[in-house]
């Protein structure tokens, strides 16, 4: 499982989020196991049942103005009972720039439970904030090959070194389209099981051409020809025409690849002097747009077929 603590977060999103430490500091080594996040909310009035104790907790306006509400005594129990009851709990973070009560800062400090707090609007920082966590908890694979994105969708193009991976991608940028990583893509499974490919920012915007050598993409096509990151909707797998292999000439039967546990469509592309895999690689990528939006033309030519067939047999 990856490790990823309350520092971690405060160190690696703290300034993008506005992230201040109040209190609990001896705390900052808790882990953070999951991105959903809880409000407090009906925990506050001493109901613990079904508390979701491994997610960050949310200390808003509704938890505000109840707590102003509640006696010291009353607010000093429940709090005490909170955390000696959940010591799991990374953090407590304060919205809209509160001032949270004495008592929850001397007892995070007690309890070493770090309370934070944000000056950001309650609703707009949950979005933010488990965009955050989610993309450092998410499984992370690395694979060879190249992603570019084609007409909008994200390809993800594979095969063994020398088979022209690069030189493709060359071309596809040459046309308009988008390099986010080359030679090795840094994959993501998102929620829902959606995978992002991305590059490690010291190698990014760059390619490697065999006899040329490694070239600045951004510098040579500018700014409109590098993403920084790509949704994975195809993989094509680039090999070596073999004239004893069948190949695909139908596109009836759909093929997929298992990535991070996230079934993805596969192409099988056979590479012989004269194909332009370019073109090729545009032409799926069209073709899978269709059919994700429920148009499979070789389907539709199948079923048509049969039709005129039986039709014939008829007559």
């Amino acid at each position: 499982m990856i490790k990823y603590s309350v520092g971690d977060l405060l160190k690696n999103k703290g300034k993008a989020l506005s992230l201040t430490l109040l209190s609990g500091k001896d705390g900052l080594s808790r882990p953070i196991v999951q991105p959903e996040i809880n409000r407090l909310g009906l925990a506050l009035s001493g109901h613990f049942t079904h508390f979701p104790a491994e997610q960050i907790h949310i200390w808003g306006a509704a938890e505000q103005t109840y707590a102003q509400n509640l006696s010291l005594e009353i607010r000093y129990k429940v709090l005490k009972e909170l955390m000696r009851s959940f010591p799991q709990i990374p953090c407590i973070i304060v919205t809209k720039d509160f001032e949270p009560p004495k008592e929850l800062i001397d007892l995070s400090n007690e309890y070493n439970l770090p309370l934070v707090r944000t000056p950001s609007q309650t609703s707009e920082f949950l979005i933010d904030l488990f965009l955050a966590i989610e993309e450092q908890l998410a499984p992370v694979i690395h694979l060879h090959g190249v992603l570019v994105e084609i007409y909008g969708l994200g390809v993800l193009i594979t095969g063994d070194s020398g088979i022209g991976k690069s030189e493709c991608a060359l071309e596809l940028i040459k046309r308009g389209h988008m390099l986010v990583a080359d030679d090795v893509v840094k994959i993501r499974r998102r929620t829902r099981g959606v995978l992002v490919g991305s590059v490690e920012k010291i190698i990014s915007h760059h390619i490697e051409v065999r006899g040329i050598g490694i070239i600045d993409v951004k510098s040579i096509f500018g700014l409109g020809a590098t993403l920084d990151n790509a949704k994975i909707e195809l993989v094509v797998k680039l090999e070596e025409w073999k004239s004893s292999q069948e190949y695909d000439r139908l596109g009836i039967d759909e093929r997929v690849t298992n990535i991070l546990g996230t079934s993805v469509p596969e192409i099988i592309m056979p590479v012989r002097p004269g194909r332009n895999l370019a073109v090729l690689l545009e032409i799926a990528a069209l073709n899978q747009r269709l059919k994700q939006g429920g148009h499979y033309s070789a389907k539709l030519l199948d079923e048509k077929l049969i039709q005129a067939m039986t039709k014939a047999e008829n007559d």
